[in-house]
């Protein structure tokens, strides 16, 4: 897909990869709504132009129902929808907050649903639309620990790809990327399970990426320009880099 002259939504677009999208989208020409319960969207939005900022909260339905109508009474029709709102959670299964649990899920997987049923319909009368819903390099793997946060991408994965086999008659083209470790405020809004304590918690003083890693964490802007790059050609499965494309799946 062209992405020049498109009308985009985008969440999670105050920081990282969403912003970086935003942005990224918003210098090839197309118009974005930039998503986020962040008050600074407006200030954010004012540096693309014919963009808007709309403040919602995506664990609730009728706030991304609310969404997509003021998207689509500002720019008539929404022809791409990238789902960049998420957030970590590290505990190993016997610790497991499951109250927390229920809230990443409503976060990684329930959101970008309810975002999706509401787009899709518009799509199918636009003649088609694209849609990218960003999971996780962990979904690729089993990692102690990441069992909650994984398993919650790998529905994600799975579900974009079901629904992109789905809508294809409709011309509505589904991909999911796999970031790698990418240099945002991912880490530092991660919740986490702390042994020594036995709290769950954020780690506002966590560094942006865990040492030790086997290749160089990457940049919001370069994951950003796959995102693009997978709208661009119909991507399936978006991979920052080849290696991960044969990762031993679920090894």
């Amino acid at each position: 897909m062209e992405v020049k002259g498109k009308i985009a939504i985008v969440t999670g677009a105050s920081s990282g990869i969403g912003l970086a999208t935003a942005e990224l989208l918003s210098r090839k020409g197309a118009k974005v709504a930039l998503v986020s319960r962040s008050k600074k969207l407006e200030e954010l939005s004012q540096k693309m132009p014919g963009s808007i900022a709309v403040v919602t909260d995506v664990t609730k339905e009728s706030d991304v129902k609310t969404m997509v109508e003021r998207v689509i009474e500002e720019f008539a029709s929404v022809d791409i929808l990238v789902n960049c709102a998420g957030q970590g959670y590290d505990s190993p299964v016997e610790n497991t907050d499951i109250e927390i649990f229920k809230g990443i899920f409503l976060l990684d997987v329930v959101a970008p649903v309810v975002a999706m049923k509401l787009v899709i319909p518009v799509m199918r009368k636009r003649g088609g639309g694209a849609i990218v819903n960003v999971s996780s390099g962990t979904a690729l793997m089993r990692l102690p620990g990441q069992s909650m946060y994984s398993s919650l991408k790998r529905a994600l994965a799975d579900i974009s790809l079901v629904a992109r086999m789905e809508l294809e008659k409709d011309g509505i083209v589904v991909s999911v990327i796999y970031p790698y470790v990418t240099l945002t405020n991912f880490e530092r809004n991660t919740i986490k399970y702390n042994p020594l304590t036995g709290l769950t918690e954020t780690e506002e003083n966590a560094k942006e990426a865990p040492e030790g890693l086997p290749h160089p964490p990457d940049s919001a802007e370069y994951v950003a320009r796959r995102i693009v790059e997978g709208i661009e050609k119909d991507e399936a499965e978006i991979f920052p880099h080849d290696w991960m494309r044969f990762a031993e799946r679920g090894n």
